[in-house]
């Protein structure tokens, strides 16, 4: 199912359309502020498992992130009680980046086994937003790669939909995607440390 959804219009019904999806156990693609992303609701530990072995990671302990809708959603999630950090985040979010943070006992149990920390994005997209805000808890989220050694990722969601169609439940068309991913940024060490440069540039 390909569904188009305006990043600076989004339409409540299809929103709905897609979160109910979403608590059925559905997979989805989605844009970002950066690239496409594939994601399922973080209460559907059989699809992200699903996803894990999709991405070739250990089902167990999965390096996946979470989608948040804004920083309050965070502290549900997340311990940050370094007063930095925090102001960190809120200089830069909604933005282009991946904060690894320290994860609360809230996450679940597939994020928890031997896993202490969790990358968290808030992008500037309004539609992924919107998902989250609707549904009402993150989702998990892991970038869509193109096995072509030039173009690392993909950016038209038709092609998105037509190579992934037989994978997940929906893709959200939301216009053509960056070929940059995110930046990461690890918070849980003595220094605020960049893992890996990406579409953002952080403000310090």
């Amino acid at each position: 199912m390909l569904i188009r959804i305006y990043n600076d219009n989004t339409n409540t019904r299809d929103i709905r359309r897609i979160v109910d999806l979403l608590e059925t156990g559905a997979i989805i693609i989605y844009p970002t502020d950066t690239v496409y992303a594939m994601g399922c609701d973080i209460k559907a530990p059989k699809s992200i498992e699903k996803i894990a072995r999709f991405k070739g990671l250990n089902p167990k302990n999965p390096d996946l992130s979470l989608i948040f809708h804004d920083m309050s959603q965070l502290s549900e999630y997340t311990i940050i009680r370094d007063n930095t950090i925090f102001k960190l985040l809120k200089r830069n979010l909604p933005g282009p980046f991946t904060f690894i943070v320290q994860a609360n006992s809230q996450i679940p149990k597939l994020f928890r086994n031997k896993k202490k920390t969790v990358g968290i994005r808030i992008p500037d997209n309004n539609i992924v937003l919107e998902l989250v805000r609707e549904l009402g808890r993150p989702i998990v989220t892991t970038s869509i790669h193109d096995p072509d050694e030039i173009i690392e990722y993909t950016t038209d969601p038709e092609l998105i939909h037509e190579k992934y169609n037989d994978f997940v439940d929906a893709v959200i068309d939301g216009g053509f995607g960056h070929n940059a991913a995110s930046t990461i940024v690890d918070c849980t060490g003595d220094e605020i440390e960049i893992v890996r440069q990406g579409l953002g540039n952080l403000e310090l």
